[in-house]
């Protein structure tokens, strides 16, 4: 039987969210803390669960980086992966490495944006949040559903239809992977 190997990327591939550490990598601390103080209200809504994650996280995506070329977000994206490798959980990292050595099948299945999280693991099948592009232009909208929570488990089956032929290990950390945890053979919740 095929084992796929899924592993979340915040909070449990790295020992933090990637989302503002990349923000404030992107645009200097100033400009970072300017563009959070506008959407604490929009973030607070979103913690007690009365605006939805997706569009909270689009929103905060298209204030910073709307209007900036593909290649120049690419670029930055490689540079905050190549300069921020401090942020990956090396216990974690390990078990993925082990993984993809046995010659499983190895997803990262996560709701950051796949331009980030690809540079960290070229190697490795990324599964996370898509941006639009138009006219070489990030547009600030999000191209795919935000990959988080059930989207997760909808992302597989895309991939992987038949349940029955593997065997799938998964790695997560939060609410957003509780259903990946759920339909997981075999899960493994991170904490710490």
């Amino acid at each position: 039987m095929k084992k796929i190997y899924a592993f979340d990327f915040d909070g449990t591939l790295t020992t933090r969210d990637t989302f503002l550490v990349l923000i404030r990598h992107a645009c200097g601390t100033v400009r970072f803390l300017y563009g959070f103080l506008l959407f604490v209200p929009l973030l607070v809504l979103m913690k007690m669960r009365l605006y939805p994650n997706g569009t909270a996280k689009q929103r905060v995506f298209a204030h910073f980086f709307k209007g900036m070329t593909i290649e120049a977000f690419d670029a930055l994206c490689q540079d905050f992966a190549r300069t921020h490798r401090h942020l990956l959980r090396t216990d974690v990292v390990r078990l993925l490495e082990q993984a993809v050595a046995e010659g499983s099948e190895v997803l990262i299945v996560s709701a950051s944006i796949d331009n980030w999280v690809q540079p960290f693991f070229p190697s490795v099948t990324v599964l996370g949040t898509q941006i639009e592009v138009v006219d070489g232009r990030l547009t600030g909208r999000f191209l795919t559903p935000n990959c988080y929570g059930p989207e997760k488990v909808r992302r597989i089956l895309a991939l992987f239809p038949d349940r029955s032929a593997y065997h799938l290990t998964a790695y997560g950390d939060s609410r957003g992977d509780r259903e990946l945890l759920a339909f997981a053979d075999e899960a493994h919740l991170q904490t710490g």
